[in-house]
């Protein structure tokens, strides 16, 4: 595991191989910190390992060995001015490989060894493979043969240009993107207008999961507006952490387009016609700018170099539309799937995908990913999923037997597919298939019982299920009349795959002579047993052994009686005996290893034709294929809904535009699931009109982060077709989930913790529509409280009153509270602290946080406890209570009032001041009716003036009327300090 093996420790610690030294040299500069790790697969006494050198070497001792100590140095006298050297065994190299190019999204090279002379004087490499996070066609036979792939690797291209908007001649930002998905072999484009966010490119890049990204490069001088724009579609790609490529602009040329897709796309697609015609048959080719960007991919890809992608892709058009819109700081806030790339150092639930990922099957996980990232709109298709997970969270008996007798034996079909398609597979793949199949009778049989009383739910599984699986299990019944012909299937039980010997007679005359010749072994060591009166297999061995082949062999002390024997050979002896044979032995194991020999040449040969015949079935595979995937995530849908703490709940669903969303004893899924916590539920009412847009206020970790997540988590949840944490739920249709939490900086992108902050927040205001969830969380705290404060307002004034979209805002601005004067449907909730008084001998007051959502607004926020409960130094305390005592400011300066406290207002002063104060104004409203001209703003205005002065006039009258009340008031006095 340390790179310490005998020959490649002994390889690396050589002194020499200046060659290589200077080879490396040469090469183009790249390294890990740039996005691209090397490594040289080397040869040394027949076996294979791979070095990593310089920035790669290091990169590898820091990520993979955590010790410098396994790196050595080449040249400089195996110092540390030398090249920096790490070898490791190829397994080890493979899984970081595997590593770097999944997890850390970096580009992958692998180096091969041509050839060595001169005493390393001169040594040559070649680029054997590379490989990039969207495009593992090269490595995926030797990275992925025995680990899935989590999600697949989606590449794309994007061509931006501009378009007339209507008929005022307007420009608006056009967008052109083709996608890629290798491993099923399928091309997808999309068409669309963006804003100057990208806010749809970026949309869609979630939803495909896309891990790197074609863009043409810009010119040297980066100033043009085509440079610009492409360094803001830059700036998207990385925030979403897609690996971005640039290619000549001149790859972006649709100019072949058209025959390069008639040679890729299978046949079925694109009838025999003249490529004149082509753009009539595949309608993704009259797009306006995604023919440029599918040039391009299929360029990058190389897939016309590759005669086996000829008449096997398949291309579509994806609609952004058709699912809801999420963006990466949604993805982000929501814990939907792991985004730090470092899978391993989060807990299973702390992801939703975790938390729901209970698939027995690799595509029902991979199924999963996608259904997370592409919550459906469409009302239809969201009841029928609610529908299978109910008729499994009521079946729990069918649900259990289909898991655990049948799904977690399902094999990876894909998978399987792909191998035959690449003739890479064996005759254990072709019996996988096999065994496969012999399940699919017994899978129907329970999808049928499980409908037997609940009738209602039969059509819906039929068409799903039942139907689909019945015509594969049609389709694949002369396989399995293929595999009992051809395969030995007794010799499974001892894990040989090997063709039926009676199937071929070439094939049946070799077994006999071997058989014939195993039993002359058997007749042989008899012989030899009684020859030397000692008892078979007790005392006499005879045995296949891997360095001799066949022989006999007796203890050390047995051996003795073969000693004064010429008859008898010896062969080597160790630890465990002595080796020996006779001459008819040996002359047997020679010919037994001809004819096995030769039958394993004739059998290759019909293995061929077997796995030929088998790949001729991968179209009905991958069909089934996404039946068991569908029915594995409603069934890991049912599974989580049934076994939370509390059981989930089937939601009501409103057509895009409802009025209302209502959670009752809504719960956050992933935290309720959490070792010792006690999650408290809370209520969501939301209307539109009424409540709309609601602000939460209240004290640090009081759970307002946690609450307005969970509107978000349980919305998208919806939308996917689960049941969700409440115990009632009523919710609309939602075409976007647009977040701002958390606070989150990048410096080596140059992007600060405030400028993500606003750049998060225009995504929000430039694409929130009135049927969009917006939630926000502690907007404006990169900057100073008044900057922070007037923008928080005034994004939350223009969410509530233009945008009209449901939004959760959680602040520690109180004074945002106020918005509930200006605008009706705005109203405020607070988080429930519990302050008790202080005990006797003691000014420490005692804060419980109740994690309880009510009505109103809270006026604290208790920053200081949350630092006592981080254990802050005492005297640190003490002094951040008197500042924050001092910064207070409720009318007067916060520190006289500390020193004057008992001239401060009591309540009753208060409500004796309000009530003369309304006396004085009904006097004045009520006395004469006030002209409407003046109020409203529409008459003369010198007429106006003359009236406004009379009305000022009566209103002073009035005060002077009740002067001796408002003299002995002192909470009047001060009101009418501040009116000065």
């Amino acid at each position: 595991m340390y790179g310490k093996e005998k020959d490649s420790e002994k390889d690396a610690a050589q002194p020499a191989e200046p060659g290589l030294i200077t080879f490396f040299d040469k090469l183009e500069k790249k390294s890990p910190e740039t996005g691209t790790l090397r490594l040289f697969q080397r040869t040394s006494g027949g076996d294979d390992y791979y070095q990593a050198y310089g920035p790669d070497a290091r990169w590898v001792a820091q990520n993979v060995f955590h010790t410098n100590s396994v790196i050595k140095y080449l040249g400089h006298g195996g110092k540390a001015g030398g090249l920096a050297c790490v070898s490791l065994k190829t397994s080890v190299a493979q899984t970081t490989l595997r590593e770097a190019v999944t997890s850390r999204q970096l580009r992958i090279e692998i180096w091969k060894q041509e050839s060595t002379s001169g005493k390393g004087k001169n040594v040559v490499f070649k680029l054997d493979k590379e490989a990039s996070p969207g495009n593992l066609q090269a490595v995926e036979d030797i990275l992925f043969s025995t680990t899935d792939l989590v999600s697949a690797p989606i590449v794309m291209a994007v061509k931006l240009a501009t378009a007339a908007a209507g008929s005022g001649g307007a420009k608006v930002k056009a967008v052109g993107v083709a996608f890629a998905d290798t491993s099923r072999r399928e091309l997808g484009v999309a068409d669309f207008v963006d804003n100057d966010l990208f806010s749809n490119l970026e949309s869609l890049v979630i939803q495909l999961s896309v891990k790197e990204a074609i863009i043409p490069v810009g010119t040297s001088s980066g100033t043009s507006d085509r440079d610009i724009e492409l360094q803001k579609l830059k700036g998207v790609l990385e925030r979403c952490g897609i690996v971005i490529t640039e290619r000549k602009p001149s790859e972006f040329m649709a100019k072949n387009i058209a025959d390069d897709l008639s040679r890729l796309l299978a046949s079925s697609d694109v009838p025999a016609t003249s490529s004149a015609d082509t753009s009539l048959i595949i309608p993704q080719l009259n797009l306006p700018n995604a023919p440029s960007a599918l040039a391009a991919l299929i360029s990058y890809l190389s897939l016309l170099g590759d005669s086996d992608n000829y008449d096997q892709y398949k291309i579509r058009t994806h609609d952004l539309t058709q699912y809801m819109r999420l963006d990466a700081s949604a993805l982000k806030a929501l814990s939907l799937v792991d985004t730090t790339g470092q899978s391993g150092t989060q807990r299973k639930n702390d992801t939703l995908f975790g938390l729901l990922n209970k698939c027995k099957t690799a595509q029902g996980s991979r199924l999963l990913g996608i259904f997370l990232k592409q919550p459906l709109t469409n009302l239809h298709e969201i009841k029928r999923r609610q529908d299978l997970v109910e008729l499994f969270v009521d079946g729990m008996g069918a649900r259990r037997v289909i898991q655990d007798e049948y799904l977690k034996f399902m094999p990876d079909m894909h998978r399987l597919s792909k191998r035959f398609q690449r003739g890479l597979a064996n005759l254990e793949n072709v019996v996988r298939v096999y065994q496969m199949i012999l399940k699919l009778p017994g899978l129907i049989e329970e999808l049928t019982k499980a409908t037997e009383d609940r009738e209602e739910f039969a059509a819906l599984v039929e068409e799903q299920y039942l139907k689909p699986l019945k015509e594969s299990e049609a389709s694949l019944s002369k396989y399995s009349d293929m595999v009992e012909q051809t395969i030995d299937l007794e010799e499974l039980d001892r894990h040989n795959y090997v063709i039926k010997p009676g199937y071929d007679e070439e094939l049946q005359g070799l077994a006999d002579k071997m058989a014939a010749l195993r039993d002359g072994f058997d007749e042989e060591h008899e012989k030899v047993g009684e020859e030397l009166g000692l008892e078979l297999d007790k005392k006499l061995h005879m045995e296949n052994n891997q360095t001799h082949g066949y022989c006999f062999r007796l203890t050390k002390n047995d051996a003795k009686v073969i000693s004064q024997k010429k008859k008898y050979t010896e062969i080597a002896t160790n630890k465990s005996g002595v080796f020996f044979r006779t001459d008819k032995l040996k002359q047997l194991a020679e010919q037994y290893l001809d004819h096995s020999q030769a039958y394993s040449k004739a059998q290759s040969n019909l293995v061929k034709q077997v796995v030929g015949i088998a790949a001729t079935y991968t179209p009905v595979l991958e069909s089934l294929n996404d039946i068991i995937a569908h029915l594995d995530v409603i069934l890991s849908f049912a599974h989580v809904a049934s076994h939370a703490p509390t059981a989930y709940t089937k939601p009501k669903v409103l057509q895009k535009g409802g009025g209302k969303f209502n959670l009752v004893e809504a719960r956050h899924p992933c935290l309720e699931v959490q070792d010792d916590i006690i999650f408290m539920a809370n209520d969501i009412e939301m209307e539109k009109g009424v409540s709309e847009f609601q602000i939460i206020t209240g004290p640090n970790m009081g759970g307002k982060s946690t609450y307005i997540r969970q509107a978000g988590v349980i919305a998208l949840m919806a939308q996917i077709g689960s049941f969700v944490p409440c115990a009632e739920a009523e919710l609309p249709i939602f075409d976007s989930i647009l977040c701002r939490v958390g606070a989150g900086d990048s410096q080596l992108k140059g992007v600060s913790t405030f400028m993500a902050e606003m750049l998060e927040t225009a995504t929000i205001l430039r694409s929130a529509t009135s049927d969009s969830l917006v939630i926000i969380d502690e907007l404006g705290r990169g900057t100073s409280t008044y900057d922070g404060f007037g923008l928080a307002w005034a994004i939350s004034e223009h969410i509530a009153s233009e945008l009209h979209a449901f939004c959760l805002f959680a602040t520690h601005f109180h004074e945002l509270t106020a918005l509930d004067q200006q605008i009706k449907h705005v109203k405020n909730l607070h988080v429930v602290a519990h302050v008790s008084d202080a005990a006797e001998g003691s000014t420490e007051r005692t804060i419980s946080l109740l994690y309880k959502v009510e009505p109103g607004v809270s006026d604290q926020s208790f920053g200081i406890h949350v630092a006592e409960l981080a254990h802050f130094p005492e005297n640190v305390i003490k002094l951040a209570k008197r500042k924050a005592v001092e910064l207070e400011d409720f009318g007067k300066d916060a520190k006289d009032a500390k020193m004057e406290g008992d001239d401060a207002c009591d309540e009753e002063t208060t409500r004796e001041g309000v009530r003369i104060m309304e006396e004085v104004l009904r006097a004045w409203t009520e006395g004469e009716d006030l002209d409407e001209d003046v109020v409203m703003g529409d008459g003369d205005a010198e007429e106006e003036e003359k009236d406004y002065e009379e009305e000022i006039r009566r209103l002073v009258e009035c005060v002077k009327a009740r002067g001796e009340e408002i003299q002995g008031n002192k909470w009047l006095q001060e009101v009418l300090v501040n009116f000065r």
